[in-house]
């Protein structure tokens, strides 16, 4: 770059004879300031370079151009782990197994649709957002053109050489965009949260009744969670949790109130069989639809059952049952007595005698202090009464001597 270069230039003056030209009416320049001139402040982004470029590099342009870049490089690192976090919501981003590279687009039915868009740590709970976030991560990383020039060639021959060779990338990337499309719609959302392949795993290790007397497993530690699994189809909002230990009565009878009443909205239509492509029989078409129905009325049946007796495991085993009972039996005991509940016992004859004759003596004892205190009222009156008659005699005595 060219050196900067100060000539020493000096204004002349302005001639004496030197008159401003008038500003005609039809002019669009503005009137002069009133005080004859304007002051221009030196600010700004452009003067602060100017500064720098001077004061610290020495007019040299392309050592200004250095540090303007390091501050940008070292403001971009100071401030991008919180920019991604923050427009991340959480997504982060999930290690990808050799099993759900290789999934068959055809098979995108049987796949786990939050898992290959990496949300297998948020599943059901993921927001619209959130979805659309880890779909536009996906795809960055996926998409076929983007990854034709950065995979590796796996043959060394030269009429191979450049070429993707990766044949599934197309395939996984078609997999995120099934994905994409299941979880954006909530209708096929809803269908696929139903059979959540985890849900059907956790629910197929929910021990029995056997398995927990067996085990001797806690109540509230192994059903708690199980209860809370199966409150995402509640169409009812909110859901009452299994409580504590100590929980009150109508606790525990609203929570198995609601259970025992409980309306799913879990639907069974992710499993419908597909009718035979390249079918255009209308009875085909007929046959399929009755059996998807039948079986899905059938597969709701079962759930219902299988939650059915979840609840009904759960009161024989609750611990509160049984406390419950011997409080509702005391207190029936109490009523057939004549005892109100939490009222002090009924005392015995023996109890009452001794308690008539305590009475009595303290009465007695309260009549002779009485007594004596009377008898000494009596005394101070008849010792005031005589001192009294006493000053009496004296002012008399003493009058007649005067």
């Amino acid at each position: 770059m060219a050196a900067v270069q100060v000539l020493p230039v000096a204004t002349p003056p302005v001639p004496a004879s030197y008159k401003s030209p008038s500003v005609p009416s039809s002019s669009r320049i503005s009137a002069p300031h009133p005080s004859g001139h304007r002051t221009l402040l030196p600010v700004g982004p452009a003067y602060l370079n100017h500064l720098r470029l001077s004061l610290h590099h020495a007019h040299s342009f392309s050592s200004l151009d250095k540090h303007l870049a390091a501050e940008r490089e070292r403001l971009a690192a100071l401030h991008g782990d919180d920019v991604a976090a923050e427009d991340d919501l959480g997504v982060g981003d999930e290690k990808e197994t050799d099993e759900l590279l290789n999934l068959d687009p055809k098979e995108w039915k049987k796949q786990d649709h939050y898992a290959v868009l990496g949300l297998s740590h948020l599943r059901y709970k993921a927001t619209a957002d959130q979805i659309k976030i880890a779909h536009r991560k996906k795809v960055l990383k996926h998409h076929p053109d983007k990854k034709a020039g950065t995979n590796k060639d796996i043959s060394n021959s030269l009429y191979l050489a450049g070429i993707n060779q990766n044949t599934n990338d197309d395939a996984f990337f078609k997999c995120i965009q099934k994905a994409h499309e299941v979880l954006t719609n909530s209708e096929k959302r809803r269908q696929f949260d139903s059979v959540d392949p985890l849900f059907l795993e956790l629910e197929e290790d929910i021990p029995s009744l056997t398995e927990f007397k067996a085990k001797n497993l806690d109540f509230f530690k192994t059903l708690g969670p199980v209860f809370e699994l199966y409150s995402r189809f509640s169409n009812r909002q909110p859901v009452p949790g299994l409580g504590h230990i100590d929980s009150t009565k109508a606790e525990v009878e609203g929570f198995y109130d609601f259970w025992y009443n409980f309306d799913s909205w879990r639907s069974f239509e992710w499993l419908d069989k597909e009718v035979n492509e390249g079918s255009d029989s209308r009875d085909d078409k007929r046959y399929t639809e009755k059996k998807n129905k039948s079986e899905r009325a059938r597969r709701k049946k079962e759930d219902n059952v299988k939650l059915r007796g979840l609840v009904d495991m759960a009161l024989g085993l609750d611990p509160r049952i049984k406390r419950i009972k011997q409080q509702e039996k005391e207190a029936r005991e109490a009523k057939k007595k004549g005892v109100t509940p939490g009222a002090p016992a009924k005392k015995t004859k023996q109890q009452e005698e001794e308690e008539k004759k305590k009475a009595e003596e303290e009465a007695k004892k309260r009549e002779e202090e009485e007594k004596v205190v009377r008898a000494e009222a009596k005394k101070a009156k008849a010792a005031a009464a005589n001192a009294a008659k006493k000053a009496r005699r004296q002012a008399r005595a003493a009058e007649e001597t005067a």
